[in-house]
């Protein structure tokens, strides 16, 4: 949550490919968890008279990841690949955190959807950064496009086709599970509990909606760039110098990696499973509400 955040770019920076999953997957979901199982049930007033001060902070925090992004998305910014992703996790987990706000059925069960679309997308891109890593040498942006980047498809074409599905999963394309998160906690927004001020949770609404353009932006510029490079500033004389060789996905990764694209897409085009299992203990957890 903003502004208590700025441990996490520097941690996923630092950490190996499989502590940047785990941390995404599984330990951010820790405190989100402790809202929705602690904080609700048990102080139910306090939630409700800071409800509005945290999904302010939570919509601080989707914008303020988009433009950090895009700040590390654009050419010649030296943006590392792997602290773009952390960074747009922060703005995920924004989401996550407004949904919560809402004090709505709709609203948690929207954060809790959107905590393992996270976990599952964040998570299969923190895997595909290592392996390109491991293969190249470097997460720089800059680098990337002008290396391997303007050939990845065409070299790499299953690691590029499934860093592309994971950057549009990421920015909440419908038919994967990135968007029902974000639209049921937007969706939550628009109509909070009861007591709280409406005009101020559809400009939550508003500017989360904002964000999720935004988050449109900076990812089809990391496919454009990393999988398809930049433009040259100045035409080419001549042949291409040959680009070194670029191993592909190896059986071992996908055999990690396919379970993530499986339930990405599972829960993308059938999100009744996932919201039947949570929506009669959110029900409860809020005294049955109407909403």
């Amino acid at each position: 949550m903003w502004p208590l955040h700025s441990w996490l770019p520097d941690a996923h920076t630092a950490a190996p490919t499989v502590g940047s999953v785990l941390l995404a997957g599984v330990l951010l979901k820790m405190g989100t968890y402790g809202l929705v199982r602690i904080v609700l049930p048990m102080t139910p007033g306090a939630a409700h008279t800071y409800a509005p001060y945290l999904a302010a902070f939570a919509v601080v925090g989707i914008i303020y990841g988009s433009l950090a992004c895009l700040a590390l998305a654009r050419t010649g910014a030296k943006g590392d690949l792997k602290r773009l992703i952390a960074y747009s996790s922060v703005g995920h987990m924004g989401f996550v955190l407004l949904g919560i706000a809402t004090l709505t059925p709709t609203g948690v069960n929207g954060a809790l959807f959107a905590n393992i679309a996270h976990g599952l997308i964040t998570g299969l891109l923190f895997f595909l950064v290592g392996a390109l890593k491991d293969r190249s040498g470097t997460t720089d942006l800059d680098q990337l496009a002008g290396t391997s980047g303007a050939a990845l498809y065409g070299r790499a074409p299953r690691l590029g086709g499934l860093l592309a599905f994971g950057a549009v999963a990421s920015l909440g394309l419908p038919g994967l599970a990135g968007f029902w998160g974000e639209m049921l906690a937007m969706f939550g927004a628009f109509d909070p509990a009861d007591g709280l001020s409406r005009p101020a949770y559809l400009t939550y609404m508003a500017l989360a909606g904002l964000g999720t353009l935004l988050t449109a932006a900076y990812m089809l510029i990391v496919v454009r760039r990393v999988c398809m490079g930049d433009h040259p500033i100045e035409p080419r004389i001549g042949t291409e110098p040959e680009r070194p060789a670029l191993a592909d996905v190896h059986g071992h990764e996908f055999a990690a990696w396919s379970p993530l694209v499986a339930l990405t897409v599972l829960a993308g085009l059938w999100p009744a499973a996932l919201l039947g299992l949570t929506d009669p203990a959110v029900q409860q957890l809020l005294a049955g509400g109407n909403r």
